[in-house]
């Protein structure tokens, strides 16, 4: 009696990204880098040419509300003033604060264009995806970082020109620094999954070696 072999049916491996989702990922992600750029250019530009309204950090005491209920009391700690023409210093600062700011927000779109692109390809492990990778944390710390510091110089300094900190004898003022450690964390995060993604390729590559 002789008995027919049955087909056994492969595997269906199934796709954590489709390659519909993951093409969508890249032209938004494009887009994304293509729009954010032109706005700060945008920026950059109106800010000296024309009049600018700017949250200035105000770093003193002396300037209170009045008419508050309750017996509180308080005092400012930023102005909204619209400046005619920045100063040549000042103007400087925040554009360069402004660059910084954008090309770290590039390094995520790019990232993110880079792993949609992977895993489309269904190619993710690679010398060059852990390269780019922990670049692009490495651009993401330092261009946030550094954006910050020179955007808060800025602003600082154009409180001391408009006159919102009084001068007052005895009170030393260098900046105010408003700092959003999240640039830095997601950077230093990109640099960690830096190193997972070439511990990853040295596996598959030893895996491979042994199929």
């Amino acid at each position: 009696m002789k008995f027919a072999r049955r087909a056994v049916p492969a595997p269906v491996r199934k796709m954590i990204v489709s390659r519909t989702d993951a093409l969508f990922l890249m032209i938004a992600s494009a887009a994304a880098a293509a729009t954010t750029t032109a706005l700060t250019v945008w920026g950059i530009v109106a800010s000296a040419a024309g009049p600018v309204t700017l949250t200035l950090p105000v770093a003193t005491t002396r300037q209170a509300p009045s008419g508050l209920s309750l017996g509180a009391t308080g005092h400012y700690t930023a102005l909204d003033a619209t400046i005619p023409v920045l100063p040549p210093g000042p103007a400087a600062l925040l554009a360069w604060a402004g660059t910084l700011n954008q090309l770290g927000i590039l390094a995520v779109l790019a990232l993110i264009f880079l792993l949609a692109y992977r895993l489309r390809s269904e190619i993710l492990f690679t010398r060059g995806s852990a390269w780019l990778v922990g670049a692009g944390g490495f651009v993401l710390a330092l261009a946030g970082t550094v954006g910050q510091i020179l955007d808060s110089l800025a602003r600082s300094r154009l409180a001391d020109l408009v006159g919102a900190n009084g001068r007052v004898p005895g009170e030393e003022y260098f900046f105010s620094l408003d700092f959003n450690v999240g640039p830095l964390v997601l950077g230093t995060a990109l640099l960690l999954v830096a190193g997972v993604f070439e511990f990853g390729r040295r596996l598959q590559k030893d895996t491979e070696g042994l199929v």
